[in-house]
Order: structure tokens, then C-alpha cells, then sequence
């Protein structure tokens, strides 16, 4: 009677944690996702902005803004149906996880690679402004964006090369599919760190090597001095983005750390935060910064945010 008396309590605590649990992934999931949306509402509308003026689709920094954009909501989506899958309990198999991450490695590259374009795009337009148009192209701008999209695919398509692969009787994966639980061994983990190191530090030269130039041409120049200051000020905007696309990198090695100090639940709840912090909202400030920022962006997204009602404030005329 008294082991009977016991299991009964043991079986109504396990139910009552289980409960717990799913009660807690139920809520985590509903703010992650409801804060998803509407990120995701937000760069949605910036890109129909983007594509909504010919001024927008014949300007080459406008353009590679979009590609930007394009990539950081793929990067937002991908993210959230993973992490909704591991909320559910829902496991994978090994080509579908590697696949997924592939797609999710390609598309957080896409983010450092573009911003060194974007500045050196505007490092020519202050430096060199006679050449600018012509080297500065529609062409040239596409061609740039495919080479980062295959640079990016191949680095991804490497990645996977280097997965120490589990011997097993199945494809069907015993834990959730994330890049953390798939690209693990010596040689992935040492091209990962090389090449994130790498891309980064290549990354922030390039756009402090673009500030200092654009700095000295301001410097020397004896007119338009406005255009030199808001390209330095894009610039800076450019290393900030730059920072927030790094900061997804140091996301493993903190939980890494925390993993050996606190209990798991609180681990899970941690993961959480952070996960809104370093994956969600990098992704949807470019939107809000550019678009609050750029002078012909921001009437455009504001009117499109206001589903196309006509503010005192920004004339609706020229954009219906």
C-alpha cells in the first residue's frame, strides 16, 4: 500500500511537470512566434517598399539593402520553424536537418558579405563620385549579389562536409535539428570558428577601411560636405549591423558556458531570451534603421505600415 501510496505520488509529479513544461513551451513559443510576425510584418513591408518605386529598383545601394532584407527574413522564418519544431518535440532526419541548416548558414553569411558591399559601394560614391556610375552598375550590382550567394553556399556546402556523422540505423535524428546539434566535430568546429573569425574580421576592415577613406575625402574636399558626412554616418550605421549579425556567433558558447553552472530548465529559459535577443531582433533592426533613417524610404514605409492611410505628416502624394 505505502509503494502504491508512493508511485502514485512520483506519477502525479511527473504529470504535474510535464504539464509544467508543456504549459511553458506553449507560452515561449506563442511570444517568440507573435514577436517573429511581426519583425517579419515589418521587413515584409520594407521590401514591398523597396520594390514599390523605380528609384528603389535602379539604385544599387537600394538594391543590395533588399538583398539584405531578403536574406535576415529567410534567416527569421528558418529560425522559427526550428525552434517551433523543437517546442513541439517534433524530430527530424539527418537530410532534411541538413538541408534546413545549409539554407540557415547560407542566409546568416549573406548578412556580413552584403554590409562590405554596401559599404564599399559607398566609399566609391564619396572618393571616386566621377567613376561611381560607372563602375557602381545594375550589372555589377547582381553579379556581386550572386557571388555572395555562392560564396555563402559553398561555405554552408563545406560545413556539411566536415559533420562527423553518428553511425546509425536510421536517417531519423535523435535530437532536434538546429546547427549546434548538427555541425559537431574537431574539423567542423575549427572551420566554423576560422571562418566565422575570418569573415568578420575581413568584414569590419573593409568598412573601417571605407569610413577613413570617405573621412580623408571629406577632409580634403572644399564642397559637398553633407554627402561625405551622411556616407560616414552610413557607414557607422553599416559597423553596427555588423555587430548585431556577430552577435548570433558568441549565442553557443554562452549557453555552452551556462550549461555547466545552471539546471537545465533554467537553461531552457535562458536559451529562450537569448534566442529573441541574437536570432530575432538583429534580423528586423535593419528594417526600422534604414527605414526611419533613409529620407526616400521613410514617407514610403511609414505609408505602407499605415496600410496606405495619408498622414498629415508625409504627403501621400507620389506613392499610390
Amino acid at each position: 500500500m505505502l509503494n502504491s501510496s508512493c508511485s502514485h505520488s512520483l506519477f502525479n509529479v511527473t504529470v504535474d511537470q510535464q504539464y509544467q513544461g508543456l504549459i511553458e513551451r506553449m507560452m515561449f513559443s506563442s511570444l517568440t512566434t507573435v514577436t517573429c510576425c511581426v519583425f517579419l510584418y515589418i521587413n515584409g513591408i520594407m521590401l514591398f517598399s523597396l520594390r514599390s518605386k523605380a528609384v528603389f529598383c535602379e539604385t544599387s545601394r537600394y538594391i543590395l539593402l533588399f538583398n539584405l532584407l531578403f536574406a535576415d527574413s529567410i534567416q527569421m522564418v528558418l529560425s522559427q520553424v526550428l525552434y517551433i519544431l523543437a517546442a513541439c518535440l517534433i524530430k527530424m532526419s539527418y537530410p532534411l536537418c541538413g538541408i534546413l541548416s545549409v539554407v540557415g548558414v547560407l542566409t546568416s553569411d549573406i548578412s556580413p558579405l552584403t554590409l562590405v558591399v554596401m559599404s564599399l559601394e559607398r566609399y566609391v560614391a564619396v572618393c571616386y563620385p566621377l567613376r561611381h556610375a560607372a563602375v557602381i552598375t545594375i550589372g555589377n550590382t547582381g553579379l556581386m549579389i550572386f557571388v555572395i550567394w555562392a560564396f555563402s553556399l559553398l561555405s554552408g556546402l563545406i560545413r556539411v562536409s566536415l559533420v562527423d556523422y553518428p553511425e546509425m540505423e536510421s536517417l531519423q535524428m535523435e535530437v532536434y535539428c538546429s546547427s549546434i546539434t548538427l555541425f559537431v566535430g574537431p574539423l567542423s568546429d575549427t572551420y566554423d570558428r576560422a571562418y566565422t573569425c575570418l569573415l568578420f574580421v575581413s568584414a569590419g576592415v573593409a568598412i573601417a577601411f571605407s569610413y577613413i577613406g570617405v573621412t580623408v575625402a571629406a577632409r580634403l574636399a572644399s564642397t559637398d560636405k553633407t554627402s561625405s558626412q551622411k556616407a560616414r554616418n552610413t557607414l557607422l550605421l553599416h559597423l553596427v549591423q555588423l555587430g548585431l549579425s556577430l552577435s548570433s556567433t558568441v549565442y553557443k558558447p554562452i549557453l555552452a558556458a551556462l550549461s555547466r553552472i545552471v539546471t537545465r530548465i533554467v537553461l531552457i529559459r535562458v536559451q529562450n531570451v537569448l534566442y529573441v535577443c541574437f536570432f530575432i531582433l538583429p534580423r528586423c533592426l535593419s528594417a526600422l534603421i534604414y527605414g526611419i533613417r533613409d529620407q526616400l524610404i521613410r514617407p514610403v514605409l511609414f505609408y505602407y505600415l499605415c496600410c496606405r492611410l495619408t498622414l498629415s505628416v508625409f504627403p501621400a502624394k507620389g506613392y499610390k
